[in-house]
Formats: structure tokens, sequence, C-alpha cells
């Protein structure tokens, strides 16, 4: 059975392998606080299936209540260890969901699926509360491919050991604003995290979608440019990688080991 990825928008992705559907930190707002969605529509009702959900860290457009609301009874949420701390009302108002807190190292049997948990280099903290609680994860999605959906993160020097050998990365190439801080990866950087994990296939996410709402004509190039400028550095830093730039709600089989 091929693996498929679909991307919704943001870090939202859709992962279907050896009939498991695995979603990525889910996002399904129009609006959240001070943005909007800016391109792609909401992800139809289809999107909020899955078996298990992977929230990278506990930022709100990373762990949003409302979209995590929308999943059916049962359905297992993997969360960093601190969320039901760190993010009032969590557990209260989900508790249709089975939480289960991870830390790097872990190893979570989904179905046919072992879910790997990896570090991420990130600011992992429910903003504006409380100290930081909680890491900022990465996951590696273990079947018949081996996925790894990346988060939020910045280089570090351990990457490459701690993801170890992958078919496809889902890589965050930009933001939701005009400036990247510390703990992300611009479409340069993520670049040369696609060069020393060398996978097999990628695919750029967290660009393109949600923007500052008033702020269209602020550094635009910061919400258009970096799925393209990906393709562009990934080509002349990882030229064996197949990169596929999807739009919205767009789904590919990429290459994996056979």
């Amino acid at each position: 059975m091929p693996v498929e990825v679909t991307w919704w928008g943001h870090a939202t992705c859709t992962v279907e392998d050896s009939g498991v559907r695995v979603l990525t930190d889910p996002l399904f707002a129009r609006r959240l606080a001070h943005l909007r969605r800016r391109r792609g529509a909401p992800p139809p009702p289809a999107a909020a299936v899955a078996d298990v959900v992977l929230v990278s860290h506990l930022h709100a457009d990373h762990l949003h209540v409302p979209s995590l609301a929308r999943l059916a009874p049962g359905t297992l949420a993997l969360v960093p260890r601190g969320a039901p701390r760190s993010v009032p009302g969590l557990t209260r108002r989900l508790p249709h969901l089975r939480f289960v807190e991870v830390v790097p190292g872990d190893e979570i049997p989904v179905g046919d699926l072992v879910v790997r948990v990896v570090p991420a280099l990130h600011d992992g903290r429910r903003l504006p509360l409380g100290p930081r609680l909680s890491p900022a994860l990465g996951y590696v999605v273990c079947g018949e491919a081996r996925t790894y959906f990346a988060g939020d993160t910045g280089l570090f020097d351990s990457m490459a050991a701690d993801v170890g050998d992958i078919d496809v990365a889902l890589l965050p190439v930009g933001g939701w604003g005009p400036y990247l801080g510390h703990g992300h990866l611009d479409a340069g950087r993520a670049a040369e995290a696609l060069a020393r994990i060398a996978p097999r296939s990628a695919i750029p996410v967290h660009y393109g979608t949600y923007w500052p709402i008033g702020m269209d004509a602020v550094r635009p190039h910061e919400f258009h440019a970096p799925g393209p400028e990906f393709v562009r550095r990934a080509a002349q830093l990882a030229p064996g990688v197949a990169v596929h730039r999807l739009a919205h709600g767009e789904s590919v089989l990429p290459e994996v080991a056979r």
C-alpha cells in the first residue's frame, strides 16, 4: 500500500501509512487571534478523521483546542509531556480524546505503525502562560515509510542522528509573520536541514497559510516566497531529494525505499 501525504496548510498534514491515518498539528480555523487564513480554504471535515494526532508543541497554532475538539471520540493524541498542566482545561474540554504525554526517545505503537519521538529546537511552552514546562518535539512515523514531521524547529547539531534514516521529511520553511525568530527554519536553513537528514522525498510546510490581520503589505515575500525558495535551495544543497511543493489540500505519493 503506497504512503500518501496531504498538506492542509500551515503544519497540518495527513499521513496515511499501513492503514493508519496520522494527523499533524491540526489547525482548521479561519482565524486564530491576530492571524487569519489568507490562502487555501479551511480543511474539509474529512481532514479531522485520524487514528492518531501528533502535537509538536504547545503554541496555539500547533495545539489548537477547537480543532482538536473536531476529532472523533477515542482518537489517540500524542502531546509533549506537561501539556495538560500547561494548557488550562485541555483534558477537561477534550475528554473524548486519549492523551499520551511523550518525550524524545519514546516509541508509541499505533496499529501497524510505530511513532518515534525526537527532539526539536524551539520554545515549546504555552505562551504567554507560565514557565517552560513542555519540550518541543518532532516525530518519525515508521511503517511502510519512515516519515519525519519536524514540527517547529531550528537547526541543531544532532538533528541527523536523532532523526535517523528516513524516506519523507515534512519540513517547516517559513512562518506566519514578517520575521522568523530563533528556533525556526527559513527556506535556506530548511534546505540545509534537508542536506543533513537526506530523505528520499521532502514536502515544505508551515508557510503561505496564515498572516497577521492588516499586514498583507508588510514584507509580503515572507508569505509567498518560502515554498519556491525552498525548492530552489534544495536543488542546490540536496539535489538527490525529490521535493514536492503541494497546494493546500493536495496529496502526493512520495518516493520511499522498497
